[in-house]
């Protein structure tokens, strides 16, 4: 609940230059899902006027960014860093299928990183999750766009 708040709260400085009206209902359903791993559901309530409020911000879709975190599982200049960062992608993306990986060059670095989070307490969490797969995770901040918090 109190990452839909930061969202709104987003949205609401914005001044109506973010996808909406699809795309909070789809972050809505992905809050709601079920983890089966940890046995754990978020319920989202909205109360009053938030809701009418949120959807009636102007759609714009292309390009916006949001400030959030990720969880960086590899980073490396070596001369076979690219074939191990695509290892490190390939084996996370196996064993946590339904969270999204990321593989970025920047000179002098191939980076690997994990996770959409708009907050950092979402973010530690995940961080806590797979750092018994990945021992050198860390949180990062970063520009995440908002078309991959929903449709």
């Amino acid at each position: 609940m109190n990452r839909l708040f930061i969202l709104i709260a987003f949205l609401s400085l914005c001044g109506g230059h973010v996808a909406v009206a699809q795309g909070i209902d789809s972050f809505k359903r992905n809050l709601q899902a079920p983890d089966s791993a940890l046995s754990t559901q978020v319920i989202v309530n909205e109360h009053g006027d938030a809701a009418v409020a949120v959807r009636s911000t102007q759609v714009h879709p292309t390009g916006e960014k949001v400030r959030g975190y990720r969880v960086r599982i590899f980073f490396d200049n070596s001369q076979n860093a690219r074939s191990l960062a695509q290892d490190v992608k390939k084996r996370f993306e196996e064993a946590f299928p339904d969270i999204p990986a990321y593989m970025v060059y920047e000179n002098p670095n191939f980076k690997v990183s994990v996770g959409n989070c708009l907050t950092k307490e979402e973010a530690i969490i995940l961080e806590a999750k797979v750092k018994p797969a990945f021992e050198t995770a860390f949180l990062i901040v970063e520009d995440i766009p908002m078309s991959y918090f929903g449709e």
